[in-house]
């Protein structure tokens, strides 16, 4: 008997197991849901997704190459912590990375890129739901570096900014954290349209900058 087109099912794209706990256990560090120093339990896990401990495992060595969680003798998995230092030093890097991404970009950008970044500016300045802050902060920075189309360097940029998603979540929703966001934003837009990538490059890298410095002065 042939089967409908309309019931097949392409199941090379649904995502594994350890891909699911992944995302899982990620968005829990992301949203404080698991604090700095937690122990990840794989049988509290593996029982809630109702798998054997294998793709658990799985997806904290992958959180542990991404710097989220660590493996401590007697302890198992714990979630990472990072020292004011480490945090400097992260966003340091990213300011460099992303400075680079967006000079890179501009020239190839267009009328959609554009567009699409003026969505995300209102979105974000619009949300009122604190955690969705640093998802749509994300939203607008990254759709800027696309037209790099340097994709290797976007993940390690993605990367670098899972690394301090927490921290900038925090920074997010200090004192006018969000409004000076969003007015630095729309100017780093408007540089964008003007086509000034040295002088878009230099306020990304001050906007990274200034929320690090916002975050330090309330952590220290």
């Amino acid at each position: 008997m042939p089967l409908k087109a309309d019931l097949i099912v392409n199941l090379g794209n649904a995502p594994s197991a350890s891909e699911v706990i992944l995302k899982f256990v990620r968005d829990s560090i992301m949203d404080g849901s698991l604090d700095e120093g937690e122990p990840i339990r794989q049988d509290d896990v593996a029982r809630m997704f109702n798998v054997s401990k294998i793709p658990v495992r799985e997806a904290l060595k992958r959180l542990e190459a991404e710097g989220l969680v660590a493996f401590q003798r007697n302890r198992g998995a714990i979630v990472t912590s990072l020292s004011e230092p480490e945090i400097v030093e992260i966003f340091e890097v990213r300011a460099i990375l992303e400075a680079n991404a967006i000079r890179l970009s501009i020239p190839g950008m267009t009328e959609k890129t554009f567009a699409r970044a003026q969505a995300c500016c209102d979105m974000f300045a619009m949300e009122t739901d604190i955690s969705r802050w640093a998802e749509l902060n994300w939203q607008f920075h990254s759709c800027l570096y696309e037209d790099a189309k340097r994709p290797y360097l976007l993940n390690m940029i993605r990367s670098v900014n899972d690394r301090i998603e927490r921290y900038l979540r925090v920074q997010l929703s200090l004192s006018k954290g969000q409004e000076t966001a969003d007015r630095e934003h729309r100017q780093i837009l408007e540089l964008c349209r003007k086509r000034d990538a040295e002088a878009a490059a230099k306020l990304v890298q001050d906007h990274i900058m200034r929320a690090c410095e916002s975050l330090m002065k309330h952590v220290s």
